[in-house]
């Protein structure tokens, strides 16, 4: 297996490299999809709390440190399809605006190389990929689309209907979230109330790995390792990615291709390109402009939790409910502006992992007793909020969110309609250690000399590398970012797939 001369090589196995492995196969190309982590194991633990959260079973163990020198173990997961294996559900699409330059509070989130439209039909087939369950015309800010949803909204459970019920007698619009999860009749869904930030082991959550990444072994063109971590990018005299240097079974691999496409997240993308540094690119690869590993990006993320001290909330799939009349703004302060959607139902291991000296008892009770929001804001891009890649394979975070006044005060106007709802709510905010939609760190643009690829993820540098992970971003927007991500990589994976087919793939 070793010795396979592939035609594109694809770093990572998440949503964007698994999307793009989608549009190319059965093009004729052969396709190698490097992974450095492995298939998760099918076990009990996937569904304990005290195990994902407490012992942090699947997180990596790698460790990060920020600009002080604090070391921490960052949310990040290795593992085939990613991040979806862990994620919520969530897919949203990005609003019309979203790719527009508008002026913020504390600055400017710019315009990007393309258009909503350039984006409609693919988010149409990014749906259909991952089985959303949705409902059209009932978010007040939601896109123009060709149709409604093949599939139909999740229902509410009674605690959920309760609350869309009380937000509407405060004269807002909520609406049934978007969410990838096989459920209905003849579904795999069976509502066992661990799948937000846990794994599901009934393969029901919509993830890059059921989605894509299985159904692609079945065919023949396309390989899979696991165990391969890819630490540097190798290019030649003409500026073309000759090979990658891979890392597996304790040997160094040398895997030469024609098209290489970088997937590995935001984060490690941007690390991949820096550690591939040479005497003809200094500064790393794709990095004439100097962006890479700069304008992270991480959403504005804090949780609110309802408390119900007479009643128990026993929802056990909660991301059904959303609320966007404040996506653009308050009504006496545009400023402040974000959506509002459920979290996974939160369990007291969960607030024990966050707060250790909560005695568990205390944590059970809030937990059987809350319902859980969760608000979220635009980050905005700033040139000095940066990956650094260390000497000896370290990694640094310096990260600078933006706009944090303006998310303040939506939290507080958020909280305090909850308060009409709960007597008493209590907040939480997700800091740069979770994997919080990172993104922006290999951004997109039409300028060579202030980002590092074009509209099409293509590298200004080099002719033959794509990089198709949130790291392409030049704005966060306030939704989360997994079907976005999936709908541009189906559009890069159609644009080789015609160059494959005109034989223009190596040119």
């Amino acid at each position: 297996m070793e010795s396979i001369r592939p035609d594109v090589v694809i770093i990572g196995s998440g949503v964007g490299g698994g999307a793009v492995a989608h549009r190319l196969a059965g093009s004729g190309a052969r396709i190698l999809i490097l992974e450095r982590g492995d298939f998760l194991p099918n076990e009990p633990q996937n569904a304990d709390a005290e195990a994902v959260f407490v012992q942090a079973r699947y997180k990596t163990r790698e460790e990060y440190q920020d600009e002080t020198g604090r070391r921490y173990r960052p949310g990040q997961y290795y593992y085939v399809g990613g991040h979806t294996k862990f994620y919520g559900t969530a897919m949203f699409r990005f609003r019309e605006g979203d790719f527009r330059e508008t002026a913020h509070e504390g600055g400017i989130s710019p315009a990007w190389p393309i258009s909503y439209a350039d984006l409609a039909g693919h988010y149409d087939e990014a749906e259909r990929l991952f089985g959303v369950r949705g409902e059209a015309g009932q978010d007040p800010t939601e896109p123009p689309r060709a149709a409604p949803y093949a599939h139909a909204a999740i229902p509410h459970e009674p605690v959920l209907a309760r609350m869309a019920e009380a937000l509407r007698g405060q004269g807002l619009r909520p609406f049934h979230m978007p969410s990838a999860v096989d459920f209905g009749p003849g579904g795999n869904c069976r509502r066992c109330g661990t799948c937000d930030a846990f794994i599901c082991r009934h393969d029901a959550k919509g993830d890059a790995e059921t989605r894509l990444i299985r159904p692609l072994l079945r065919h023949p063109d396309v390989t899979l390792w696991t165990g391969a971590q890819v630490t540097r990018l190798i290019a030649g005299a003409d500026g073309r990615i000759s090979a990658a240097e891979v890392l597996r079974n304790g040997q160094t691999l040398r895997v030469e291709a024609p098209l290489f496409v970088l997937s590995a997240g935001a984060i490690n993308s941007a690390l991949i390109l820096l550690r591939s540094a040479d005497d003809a690119h200094p500064q790393g690869l794709a990095n004439r402009s100097g962006v890479v590993g700069r304008y992270l990006m991480n959403h504005h993320l804090t949780g609110l939790m309802g408390l119900m001290p007479l009643g128990v909330n026993d929802t056990k799939f909660p991301k059904t409910l959303a609320v966007n009349d404040f996506y653009h703004g308050l009504p006496d302060d545009p400023a402040a502006r974000g959506n509002v959607q459920m979290l996974g139902k939160i369990q007291g291991p969960m607030i024990r992992a966050a707060y250790p000296r909560v005695p568990a008892p205390l944590a059970n009770l809030l937990g059987r007793h809350s319902v859980d929001w969760l608000c979220m804001s635009e980050d905005l891009p700033d040139p000095e909020s940066r990956v650094r890649a260390l000497p000896g394979g370290g990694v640094e975070i310096a990260y600078r969110p933006g706009d944090r006044p303006a998310h303040e005060r939506f939290v507080a106007h958020i909280r305090a309609r909850l308060r009409r709802i709960f007597p008493m709510v209590l907040r939480h905010d997700f800091g740069i250690e979770a994997p919080s939609h990172q993104c922006g760190t290999v951004r997109m643009g039409a300028d060579p000399a202030t980002s590092a690829l074009d509209g099409m993820c293509r590298a200004h540098d080099h002719a033959n590398l794509y990089v198709v992970d949130a790291g392409f971003f030049p704005s966060s927007a306030a939704l989360n970012p997994a079907l976005t991500v999936c709908a541009q990589a189906l559009r890069v994976g159609t644009h080789l797939r015609a160059a494959w087919r005109d034989d223009r793939l190596a040119a």
